[in-house]
């Protein structure tokens, strides 16, 4: 029997013009403090699926490179948005990024893993990258984009990916930029998951 649910291998740029645009509406939280670490992390370590990225600010001169700024992570309902550069990275969180027991799934992370590593030492445990497991559903293009347009059938903005992730305050769209990255990763990989049942496939 062929498959119930099928994705596009690949998807246009005139595609994704023409579905309608999202972003995160759940709660997020904004961690700046190690106060805030112990009110959310706690509860963090109890989920067993993670939305996964991070934010680092952008160099336009040769040779010059900044340290992961932020890290998000996202439930269905819930982001949590951590300020590495006011906080670094806290062995609270790297026992998280080290739990294999929580899934945390994203695109592209082997910089943002390499960028964490390179603030304090860890080993990942329990991280999925998405760009190899669509392959799974014979998914050619791979981009954050063009995966959430052919997997989940809306657009996201890009337009905050090269602004100043290391400013004092946020932004308002730099927070809903970096909330909605880390949620589609979740959603990509819970819209995959509930299609291979579906399907009856073990990918």
């Amino acid at each position: 029997m062929s498959n119930i649910h099928t994705f596009k291998s690949s998807i246009s740029k005139e595609e994704i013009a023409q579905l309608p645009q999202k972003k995160f509406i759940g709660e997020v939280f904004y961690i700046d403090s190690y106060k805030g670490l112990e009110q959310f992390v706690p509860g963090l370590l109890e989920e067993t699926l993670l939305g996964f990225d991070t934010e680092t600010r952008p160099s336009f001169k040769k040779g010059v490179s900044y340290d992961v700024a932020l890290l998000q992570l996202s439930t269905a309902t819930k982001a949590y948005l951590f300020r590495l550069n006011k906080i670094g990275l806290p062995q609270v969180l790297l026992q998280l990024l080290s739990n294999p027991g929580i899934t945390k799934t994203g695109i592209a992370i082997r910089d943002d893993i390499l960028g964490l590593q390179k603030l304090s030492p860890f080993k990942p445990e329990g991280f999925i990258e998405l760009q190899d497991y669509v392959k799974n559903f014979n998914i050619e293009d791979n981009s954050l984009k063009k995966l959430t347009a052919n997997i989940l059938g809306f657009n996201v903005s890009k337009r905050q990916q090269t602004s100043n992730w290391e400013q004092d305050m946020l932004t308002v769209p730099q927070i809903e930029y970096a909330a909605t990255d880390a949620w589609v990763c979740y959603a990509i990989y819970e819209k995959l998951q509930t299609v291979k049942k579906i399907n009856g496939n073990e990918h």
